[in-house]
């Protein structure tokens, strides 16, 4: 089932699509909206519940058994009241009570199974529900997340979709179980005494209504609380991603406080919420209380006044003990649903949030054999977050099948905006780029991608095996293939000397590994690619000498009638391009080889050569 369809229309859910905050300030016109909109995001759980309608049904069968044996039990108590301490048959006592431990038993089974389904469907509802999600993260791209922290995300992912498991599982079943409870009930106070029943139907507005108004201030609150965590799980993890830095300039105090400082706000907004749960939760349990006892006195005055039996009254209490105790149940219910429908609501907007970049409606395949062919005409480029400035100004340029060019220039010099381009992580503002004279902007993302490797020059790891890391590349690669992989990365010798050779487990982010060392398996991670078009950022940068020169020779072997566009410094690397073009604040503004660029006087490239030659003596 696709995410379109595992959805509601559209619900006035005004989102900013584009990358942009998804907590974007809101008028009061449309805080009013959304206060409105109450319960709606939880239909997102329709469709995923729906897939389940067998376990749906067993549930439901569940819960009526369990709430029709409930109604039973005040029938019988009636008929020993008014009957069976009347009469001298004393085994009429004990078939009553053997009926009662019958329903208990019945009861018993039924409420067992309720709670096995339902929470069956809560967990299996998450899980569907966190892989579409994740799924749909992973189609949103560089620009979304460019603007988005990964803490948001992962609380979205993490914490939200427990608050929305208990909707889906057990507040849904007591949902549904207290109002059968309540119906049933009233149907039988209607039928025990109509009398007492007007005057609890009256009084279920007065209980009801104020009940209903604190759940929207619950719901506020608790969006709120859920905001200021995802805050603080985001400050968390950013500085722990990040230890050696905070480490090293000694901030650990800094950033406890500033921690400490989000979970006490975190804690404040949650301590409102619990006060308002614990305001309603007390509001609610009083109405129904002082409803009940006023019943009672005046249905004592009934059984006084010979107008109502006393087994009767005491079956019209016994069902306005269930229907008040159901409804009180229902406002403690109400809260956690509330809460969820806050957590469906912030996971609503991750899922409504649209790609920047999408595949176009009636995609151009790329020709069976893709030869590297790249075209750049009169591009320019200005990321969504990068203010006005525009990172390519009018670029140019076309790369022949089998060419080894070198991007060159200063930092943010718009190098790095051209791999962006090509693999299109990005579209550009103006022109267009084209692989085999296809503009980027018809092919499929994914098809396009399928024919580049990318070695950028920070590189990505997991925490998983050596082999899996490098199979990344292509995931029906054999051990062989890897093992060839890693020989031509030169990895194959560290990787024989760590203590399960390719099984060995990396930690986060290759961290037990030397950047040379990550370097080198990402490099054996695009060799195992084999694509047409190779885009090296810095490959070699985090390399010595030895290690350098021995990848260098691997890499000019699997360039050989590949594209390949190598972002980098080294001389020695520029020296052996076919051709080299020369960044400067986004405009391509020398283009030639080493030879011909060396010999311009006053030429960017000859400047930043010089400077290479100085840094290398």
């Amino acid at each position: 089932m696709s995410l379109d369809s595992a959805r509601q229309p559209s619900q006035t859910y005004d989102i900013e699509t584009e990358g942009g905050d998804m907590r974007a300030a809101m008028s009061p016109e449309e805080g009013a909206v959304r206060r409105r909109v109450d319960l709606r995001p939880l239909l997102v759980l329709k469709p995923y519940l729906l897939r389940h309608t067998v376990t749906l049904l067993l549930a439901a069968i569940a819960l009526v058994l369990a709430a029709a044996a409930t109604l039973s039990i005040p029938v019988a108590v009636r008929r020993m009241i008014d009957f069976g301490f009347q009469g001298d048959d004393g085994n009429f006592i004990s078939r009553y009570f053997a009926m009662l431990i019958l329903i208990g038993a019945v009861l018993a089974v039924a409420s067992a199974a309720r709670f096995y389904f339902v929470s069956w469907l809560g967990e299996r509802v998450v899980a569907d529900l966190r892989a579409d999600v994740f799924r749909h993260l992973t189609r949103l791209g560089p620009a979304f997340f460019d603007k988005t922290h990964s803490g948001e995300v992962m609380s979205r992912l993490t914490a939200d979709t427990v608050q929305i498991k208990a909707a889906a599982s057990t507040a849904l079943s007591q949902s549904v179980r207290n109002i059968i409870m309540i119906t049933g009930a009233l149907i039988m106070m209607m039928v025990t005494s109509p009398v007492l029943s007007l005057i609890v139907i009256v009084a279920i507005p007065l209980i009801l209504l104020p009940i209903i108004g604190f759940g929207r201030l619950v719901r506020q609150r608790s969006r709120k609380a859920q905001d200021s965590l995802a805050d603080a799980a985001a400050l968390a993890a950013e500085n722990l991603g990040a230890m050696r830095t905070l480490q090293a300039f000694t901030s650990e105090g800094v950033i406890s406080r500033r921690f400490q400082g989000a979970v006490e706000v975190a804690f404040e907004d949650a301590r409102a919420r619990l006060l308002a749960r614990a305001a309603m939760t007390a509001m609610a349990i009083f109405l129904v209380v002082g409803s009940i006892v006023g019943v009672l006195w005046y249905g004592s005055s009934l059984v006084i006044a010979d107008e109502l039996t006393a087994g009767r009254l005491g079956q019209f209490i016994l069902y306005a003990v269930f229907a008040a105790g159901s409804l009180a149940q229902l406002s403690e219910v109400w809260g956690e649903v509330q809460q969820a429908a806050g957590s469906a609501e912030r996971l609503v907007e991750l899922l409504d949030t649209e790609p920047v970049i999408q595949a176009p409606r009636h995609p151009v395949p790329l020709p069976e054999k893709v030869t590297g062919r790249i075209a750049f005409e009169n591009v320019s480029l200005a990321y969504p977050s990068g203010g006005e400035g525009l990172a390519l100004d009018d670029v140019s340029f076309r790369i022949e099948p089998g060419e080894l060019v070198a991007l060159v220039g200063p930092s943010g010099a718009g190098k790095s905006s051209i791999f962006n381009l090509i693999a299109r992580f990005y579209d550009p503002s103006t022109g267009s780029v084209s692989v085999e004279g296809v503009d980027v902007r018809d092919v499929d993302p994914v098809a396009l991608r399928t024919h580049l490797a990318l070695v950028p020059q920070e590189i990505s790891l997991f925490a998983d095996t050596v082999e899996a890391n490098i199979r990344y590349g292509d995931e029906t690669a054999t051990r062989e293939d890897v093992a060839r992989a890693a020989r031509a990365a030169n990895a194959d010798g560290f990787i024989a000397a760590l203590p399960n050779g390719y099984d060995t487990l990396l930690g986060e982010r290759g961290i037990t590994l030397s950047g040379g060392q990550r370097q080198r398996i990402a490099i054996a991670r695009a060799i195992l690619r084999d694509p047409p078009i190779l885009l090296l950022d810095e490959a070699t940068s985090a390399l010595d000498a030895e290690s350098e020169q021995a990848v260098q020779q691997a890499l000019e072997r699997i360039m050989a009638g590949r594209t390949t566009i190598v972002i980098t410094h080294r001389l020695a690397t520029i020296c052996k391009a076919d051709r080299i073009f020369v960044f400067e604040g986004g405009r391509l503004v020398e283009t030639g080889t080493h030879a011909s660029l060396s010999q311009e006087d006053g030429g960017l490239y000859r400047r930043l050569a010089r400077l290479q030659l100085m840094a290398a003596e």
